[in-house]
């Protein structure tokens, strides 16, 4: 499966290093927190779903790293920035083993079907 994203090329120079940086640090941070820990929740102040997430790894006895970025009402062009990395258009975004396994829908099925603890399992 491709995504589609604008080439560089199709960038006016004078722009390409604002659209390279814009936001820049927020990414660096989910990138260090996926690299560093096993599951990490992305989500924020508010949003119910990031704390379903979070309940049910609780719940499971799985040990998460969870990031919060504002809320409804701030750091929205913020959070845009990692909607734009991951292509994931809502919150939360959890990661298992470095790999966007969705939010918390997909988080609970991947539990339900055992993939969850094989995912945790592979090295």
């Amino acid at each position: 499966m491709s995504r589609s994203i604008l080439e560089e090329a199709r960038l006016h120079p004078a722009i390409r290093e604002h659209v390279a940086t814009l936001h820049a640090d927020i990414v660096a941070e989910v990138q260090r927190a996926v690299a560093a820990h096993a599951v990490v929740v992305v989500g924020m102040a508010q949003n119910p779903f990031p704390k379903r997430a979070r309940r049910a790894l609780d719940r499971a006895g799985i040990g998460h790293f969870d990031l919060d970025y504002g809320s409804y009402f701030s750091q929205w062009r913020r959070r845009n920035a990692l909607k734009m990395w991951t292509g994931w258009p809502t919150f939360p975004m959890v990661f298992v083993r470095g790999q966007l396994v969705g939010g918390a829908q997909e988080l609970e099925k991947l539990m339900a079907s055992g993939e969850l603890q094989r995912l945790l399992q592979a090295a």
